[in-house]
């Protein structure tokens, strides 16, 4: 059920992007006198079409559903001999090469629009989102040098304010990717005071960031991590070793063998590796101090032994509900898509360069893994999801590879400096090596998937 689930979500999200890409190819088109002759989601052998509007554009579903494609009347596919005047007028490369760049780059261009939108009605609509308040920090990382301990909440980066965490993130990788130091300033309790905070700032160096480190969850490689709820006893299961042991709905836990406990992760985390094996517990309970003994029951997950008792321990992070006046969104929309489109950009020049490792690279395995993992989460996960991938989308057709639109825009720009088109021959040649780098480029991203796989 759960590879059908990926496999939908997987479907449904590239058949969104391929239609917004092609219709912004079509609709520019149009509007440029262009004919179309065919619409098609999807490659291969066409298993169903119709065809409508005044120039019976055929709008078809092709057998493969990788992709997708916008057929125009153009002399370099189509013997053009038995047409009037008037039609030949329409075809693509009659078009001044001005109409043709804006063709091309019309595909891209709606797959930022589409990320704009749904960003801007995510920002509009207002989601839970965990704040950015700092778990305990690990002594001898990067953020425990630069002063923070945990508990703290961070509230601007470099001067910029933010309330969640996903914001944090995002300005933290973008100044890690250059190795720039970053200021925090942050919110911390006053130990002195029952409801107060201290004001202050801290400083992190960034520079021993290695290219391994920006993969996967870079922040807790700086030792920064959500921070948890206590650890409070939710709902007792009957006849379970929580049950027996004497743990009640309500109870603070405090130790465990006689080591502070942080929080419910960390509770959870040594009643997971504790099976079969007692565990001293000592809390708190309508103010008044325990302790008592309970011994995690074993159970097997995958050939693998975990421990449980029965108990449910709250670990959700505290969340705000982040939305912003329409206007607002809008602008926020637009700088985030503007943000990751550099970003993109900057790490694939890293990659090129040695500074970012290739295995950031991703392929259609991962994606669809992704896919599903967000659809399952839910709608919003999903539609942002969508969003990123669309602008990944639009970043790499705009490179200036052959084959793709960057590649055709590399031409026209060409043709504008010098005045006349590339010749035939140039063009081939350009193709086949262009063919080349891309079959490179996703025999890299499918061994990254199947390396993910299998570790």
């Amino acid at each position: 059920m759960t590879l059908l689930q990926t496999l939908i979500a997987f479907v449904v999200a590239l058949g969104v992007l391929v239609v917004v890409h092609e219709f912004g190819h079509y609709w520019v088109a149009r509007l440029c006198g262009v004919k179309v002759l065919r619409f098609s989601v999807g490659m291969g052998k066409v298993v169903f079409s119709r065809r409508r509007g005044p120039d019976q554009t055929e709008w078809a579903i092709s057998a493969l559903p990788f992709g997708g494609y916008v057929k125009m009347l153009d002399a370099r596919e189509q013997d053009l001999s038995r047409l009037s005047p008037e039609e030949l007028k329409r075809e693509f490369t009659r078009q001044s090469v001005w109409k043709r760049i804006a063709i091309v780059a019309a595909g891209p261009l709606a797959n930022f629009i589409l990320a704009i939108v749904v960003f801007a009605g995510l920002y509009s609509y207002g989601m839970p989102e965990p704040t950015s308040r700092l778990r305990a920090v690990p002594a001898q990382s990067i953020a425990y040098e630069g002063g923070l301990r945990g508990g703290e909440l961070i509230t601007a980066v470099n001067g910029e304010p933010i309330r969640i965490w996903a914001d944090l993130r995002w300005k933290m990788l973008q100044l890690a990717l250059e190795r720039h130091p970053v200021r925090l300033d942050v919110e911390r309790p006053d130990p002195g005071s029952s409801a107060g905070n201290l004001f202050g700032s801290v400083t992190l160096r960034l520079d021993s960031l290695s290219p391994n480190d920006l993969e996967g969850d870079f922040l807790g490689k700086l030792g920064m991590d959500i921070a948890r709820p206590k650890p409070v006893m939710g709902k007792i299961l009957a006849d379970g070793p929580a049950m027996r042991s004497g743990l009640r709905e309500g109870d603070l836990i405090l130790e465990v063998n006689g080591k502070q406990v942080e929080d419910g992760v960390a509770f959870v985390e040594l009643v997971r590796s504790s099976a079969n094996k007692p565990l001293e517990i000592s809390g708190v309970r309508n103010g008044q101090r325990f302790d008592l003994m309970v011994t995690p029951e074993e159970y097997m997950k995958n050939d693998r032994s975990f421990g449980r008792i029965g108990a449910e321990v709250p670990m959700m992070p505290e969340t705000i509900i982040a939305s912003e006046p329409p206007l607002t969104a809008l602008g926020k929309a637009v700088e985030r898509t503007w943000d990751t489109s550099i970003l993109t950009i900057k790490m694939l020049g890293k990659m090129l360069i040695g500074e970012v490792s290739w295995k950031n690279i991703t392929g259609p395995i991962t994606i669809a893994d992704y896919a599903g993992q967000t659809a399952r989460v839910g709608l919003i996960s999903y539609l942002t999801f969508i969003a990123f991938i669309s602008i990944s989308l639009g970043v790499m057709n705009l490179l200036p590879i052959p084959v793709l639109d960057g590649g055709h825009l590399l031409y026209y720009s060409l043709e504008v400096l010098t005045g006349r088109p590339v010749s035939e021959r140039f063009g081939e040649i350009a193709q086949r090596a262009g063919l080349g780098i891309l079959m490179t480029l996703m025999a890299v991203a499918v061994f990254n998937d199947i390396m993910r796989l299998m570790s």
